[in-house]
């Protein structure tokens, strides 16, 4: 896995990437997001690129984002904005920052949705050598899903994996939401998780937190990823994901399913990769996420 340069400052960065003498000559607040500030930098030198600012502490969730980021561009199936590096800067109390390419926002090509699909096939049937630490499923490193820590141990099973480094936790963080008949059904749902879940045919390399709006319209008119939460897993984990708020087009899961058709009881597994997000969900925003939690579970216990 390539790490992201790291930088003192972010003068430092500019001087560095840039040449010297290179400052911001404007600075426009981008919306969007629940966790970073986002800022588009117009340079001296008329160049433009992204910038995430957050707390100083949080530097850890830029560089495994550019982290993630590199894992999928080496994968060279689809879009993601260049990485110029992290940092930490003391100004204005401290704050850590990353700094991406700037993405224009292009006109959407004539079949974006069909080329996002294959594209999107083509990542995850891509070699995942050398991404895992001491497993075929996992991660080299845990990184975040939103704010909340990912845990990526290396392991040879995808069903054990998924229970115990991604459903397993989520349970615990949000134990004060359960009463005991509650942990009952949720103890017998994970012991029966063998039942419910399959081995995939063959390990794939996961955006981790594939929904709209982290999919967006590149340089180049096709779709790019962005704020992965990446690691080795099932492809229907993303897919579900997908489908979790909102969903895409019909021709998205049109041309996915023939570009790498999904095996024989998807949509009764999809519940269950989804309930990972909305556990999550439920550890950062609170209880609006129970009753499907509760839904999901009570369906399989």
């Amino acid at each position: 896995m390539t790490t992201p340069q790291c930088f003192i400052s972010l003068e430092n960065a500019l001087c560095s990437l840039f040449g010297e003498g290179t400052e911001i000559e404007q600075s426009c607040r981008i919306s969007g997001g629940d966790i970073n500030e986002a800022y588009g930098l117009t340079l001296t030198d008329g160049k433009r690129i992204f910038m995430k600012s957050n707390t100083k502490e949080n530097l850890p969730l830029f560089t495994a984002e550019a982290v993630g980021l590199n894992a999928i561009a080496r994968t060279k199936a689809i879009g993601t904005p260049r990485i110029l590096g992290v940092g930490t800067d003391e100004e204005r109390g401290g704050y850590s920052f990353l700094l991406l390419e700037f993405i224009s926002g292009k006109n959407r090509g004539r079949n974006y949705w069909e080329d996002f699909a294959v594209q999107l096939a083509g990542m995850h049937r891509a070699s995942t050598d050398g991404l895992v630490s001491g497993g075929t499923y996992g991660f080299g490193g845990d990184n975040y899903i939103g704010r909340h820590r990912q845990v990526n141990t290396g392991g040879e099973s995808w069903i054990s994996f998924f229970r115990d480094c991604r459903l397993e936790p989520q349970f615990q963080d949000a134990v004060r939401y359960f009463d005991r008949e509650d942990r009952k059904r949720i103890g017998c749902f994970l012991d029966h998780m063998g039942e419910i879940l399959v081995e995939p045919e063959y390990p794939s390399l996961l955006h981790g937190d594939l929904w709209a709006g982290n999919v967006i319209t590149g340089n180049d008119g096709k779709a790019w990823l962005i704020d992965p939460a990446v690691y080795v897993g099932h492809a229907e984990a993303d897919l579900a994901m997908t489908e979790l708020f909102g969903g895409f087009p019909p021709a998205f899961y049109d041309a996915y399913q023939e570009a790498a058709p999904l095996q024989p009881g998807y949509e009764r597994r999809r519940d269950v990769y989804n309930l990972y997000h909305l556990l999550n969900h439920l550890n950062m925003f609170g209880r609006m996420y129970l009753p499907e939690v509760k839904r999901i579970v009570g369906k399989f216990s």
